[in-house]
């Protein structure tokens, strides 16, 4: 029988030691070094990491053609030595591939993705269309090519196993709205988000879903802007929980507008916590991974944190 999770999602299989990770590249193309420095961090955790040479086509924007980035995708997703997919870096072009997958084929082999910023497109996808966990994690180009002083190991290593992650907390994370509630975890980079709406893979977050956004380099207004969106949308009608990341380099110049206060003033009448300062995504400290789709609480009080209460791997 299929392990799912409270909310009735598949979730994927477990990636253990030794396992195959395949690396693809959905979005923008990178940089050689990084990538090589990546693998070989892949290698040091235990894994083993396999690609397809498509892996290093290039365009100016984007990493090769839509149909060469979706055929890499679904090659990892239905090859049977490979439990899990990462993503080398965001930038642009995750949405590009989204006509040319099957949901089918995803849902019938559910396998780890794990990425953040662009990548946020196909989460949503994965959560929300597929029905499949995933995971909000580090990539190589940043992250785990630059080693641990960027990435939190314990969290990228605990998404993938078949044990909660627990109890999640930082020295940044701050409380904004107190209180306390849980539901299933789902979200990403905000601007991703909102880019979803109005298309056929459209970002629904469940009732009750705890909602975790974050961006990067997003000036105050259009944080506000992007925000309203998501209200007059209808898709925080029905949230629990707010979580937002750091907002790196959200603020004005010299601090007189900060991402925190239009946040802040935003969310001043939302029925439930709001934390502010999370360390996942685009982060000024090692990168924590979340795995989306499980059930989190979270508790807005002196000592904020959030606690993952399932796995996503099963």
């Amino acid at each position: 029988m299929t392990a799912r999770t409270r909310g009735g999602l598949t979730k994927f299989r477990p990636v253990r030691p030794g396992a195959a990770i395949a690396i693809v590249a959905p979005a923008s193309p990178f940089k050689w070094e990084q990538f090589d420095a990546g693998v070989a961090e892949l290698k040091r955790l235990g894994f083993a990491a396999v690609f397809e040479s498509s892996v290093f086509e290039r365009g100016d924007i984007v990493a090769g053609p839509a149909d060469v980035r979706a055929r890499a995708l679904v090659e990892a997703v239905t090859r049977d030595d490979v439990d899990a997919l990462i993503a080398v870096r965001g930038g642009y072009g995750s949405a590009e591939v989204l006509p040319l997958l099957d949901a089918r084929t995803f849902r019938e082999s559910p396998k780890a993705f794990v990425g953040y910023s662009d990548l946020t497109s196909l989460h949503a996808w994965l959560n929300g269309h597929v029905g499949i966990t995933s995971v909000h994690g580090a990539m190589l180009e940043g992250r785990l090519a630059v080693g641990e002083a960027e990435y939190d190991r314990a969290s990228l290593l605990g998404s993938l196993s078949t044990e909660p992650l627990g109890e999640l907390t930082g020295p940044t994370l701050e409380v904004i709205r107190p209180g306390a509630a849980s539901g299933p975890l789902v979200g990403g980079t905000l601007t991703q988000l909102v880019a979803t709406l109005g298309t056929p893979y459209c970002f629904v977050p469940p009732r009750g879903a705890v909602l975790f956004i974050e961006d990067v380099a997003e000036r105050p207004f259009r944080i506000r802007r992007m925000l309203t969106q998501l209200r007059q949308s209808g898709r925080l009608a029905h949230l629990s929980a707010i979580v937002c990341g750091q907002m790196s380099r959200c603020d004005e110049p010299g601090g007189r507008v900060t991402a925190r206060a239009v946040i802040a003033e935003f969310f001043a009448d939302f029925p439930g916590p709001v934390l502010f300062g999370f360390s996942s995504g685009h982060t000024t400290t090692p990168m924590v991974s979340l795995p989306f789709g499980v059930e989190t609480r979270v508790l807005g009080e002196s000592q904020p944190r959030l606690i993952v209460e399932e796995a996503a791997a099963g």
